[in-house]
């Protein structure tokens, strides 16, 4: 069998074989959180998501809105020198995020079994 011949064959087993996974994938939700940071942050999204009385508050002033805190939970970074703490029958967790305005913020999140609680939010460079 010539070269140009066993080039063909390999060339159709490939599209074939990537039709395949194609179908087989595109139906599908699935993500790839390999890493520890996009675990949490993929655990706290998907569980329901409540605010504590201290980050309401924080809520109503004018620096920091909701989507700020979607966006932190969605782009953020775990300090897990300072999370992965027992406090309250949850675990700590401290993240880092900006605001759309650029602000730098910092998120602490208790991680429930069931729900995940928004705790304070804390502006940095003020």
């Amino acid at each position: 069998m010539k070269f140009y011949q066993r080039f063909a064959y390999y060339l159709v087993g490939l599209v074939m074989g990537g039709f395949f996974v194609a179908a087989v994938l595109s139906g599908k939700d699935t993500r790839c959180n390999y890493f520890p940071n996009a675990r949490v942050l993929n655990d706290l999204r998907t569980k329901p998501f409540l605010y504590d009385r201290e980050a309401s508050r924080r809520l109503l002033e004018d620096w920091v809105d909701t989507l700020d805190i979607k966006n932190t939970l969605t782009y953020g970074d775990v300090d897990f020198d300072k999370s992965n703490v027992k406090e309250e029958g949850g675990k700590l967790y401290v993240i880092y995020g900006k605001t759309r305005k650029g602000k730098e913020i910092t998120l602490e999140v208790i991680n429930y079994p069931e729900k995940a609680v928004l705790r304070n939010i804390i502006k940095k460079g003020k």
